[in-house]
């Protein structure tokens, strides 16, 4: 059995001229999900809804991922695994059609809850740094829980629908809402937002029972890993030293512009385009 390798020299057998201890972020556990969202409600703000109480139809959209809210907790039935609980907030923008003119955007905001169960492992020492607050402000370590990271790309929009109100007059743009009458109940399936989400829209967003609903099918592709602070021993092959030279010196500003345009490619490719996109494969025939 090959003896422990310890920091310091090692044989040169691949260019490695030691092995030295970092500290960096390791994964513990990872796992990648396709996530087809039927029916997501898009609470919209009041001018997009009094569009949408008298549209006849919608088409299109698009959706813009505007953050994922993160919870890590223990798994009391599984030691050493955490629930990750993860909550996407979607801006949809979507064409609506009233009637016989041009369509309206509207334009409202989708919320998305999912769980995921990931390995950690354990770790019960508090942690202490140097750039933590002074004693003063704060007297308590770090709890060492892992890291949740989320990676997720926006959303794509696979169909959007209309549903019909309830029995009650419907809210004005930017103005207060009607209380509901009839059937319909007032309980809101949203309560609270963060102020930031708030703050991508133009106007204030309604969470009302009471007027038409839009409706939303995503595809999310998203990862989610869980990481730990540690310590790593790694072989060492060099120091990072930069190889490009620094540019935007004052003689980069004597350049001639025709001798710096001259020195771009043609681009050939927005003038002719491919005769297939990435991804697709040709058979012999030359069919995709």
């Amino acid at each position: 059995m090959s003896e422990r390798v310890v920091p310091g020299p090692v044989q040169d057998s691949g260019g490695i001229r030691e092995a030295v201890c970092i500290h960096t972020k390791k994964i513990y556990d990872s796992c990648r999900d396709k996530d087809c969202i039927e029916d997501l409600r898009v609470y919209p703000t009041r001018t997009s809804q009094a569009i949408l109480d008298r549209a006849l139809s919608v088409r299109g959209g698009r959706a813009e991922l505007l953050h994922a809210y993160i919870d890590v907790e223990p798994a009391t039935y599984n030691r050493g695994f955490y629930s990750v609980d993860i909550r996407y907030y979607y801006r949809i923008t979507a064409e609506a059609f009233v009637g016989g003119g041009r369509p309206a955007e509207v334009c409202g905001l989708a919320v998305f809850d999912k769980r995921v169960l990931l390995f950690g492992s354990e770790g019960n020492a508090k942690i202490f740094s140097s750039r933590d607050p002074a004693l003063e402000e704060c007297c308590c370590g770090r709890t060492n829980l892992p890291e949740a990271v989320i990676e997720a790309v926006d959303p794509i929009v696979l169909s959007l629908k209309l549903s019909d109100p309830c029995e009650a007059p419907c809210c004005p743009p930017c103005g207060p809402c009607p209380p509901p009458t009839g059937g319909c109940s007032a309980e809101n399936d949203l309560t609270e937002i963060p102020a930031c989400i708030s703050a991508c829209f133009d106007c204030e967003l309604t969470f009302e029972a009471n007027c038409r609903r839009l409706y939303v099918t995503l595809g999310q592709f998203s990862m989610v890993r869980l990481e730990r602070d540690s310590q790593l021993l790694i072989p060492m092959y060099d120091y990072c030293m930069p190889t490009r030279e620094c540019s935007g010196s004052d003689e980069d500003h004597d350049d001639d512009p025709c001798e710096i345009f001259r020195q771009i490619r043609f681009p050939v490719g927005e003038f002719f385009p491919p005769s297939t996109l990435p991804g697709m494969e040709e058979d012999d025939n030359g069919r995709c």
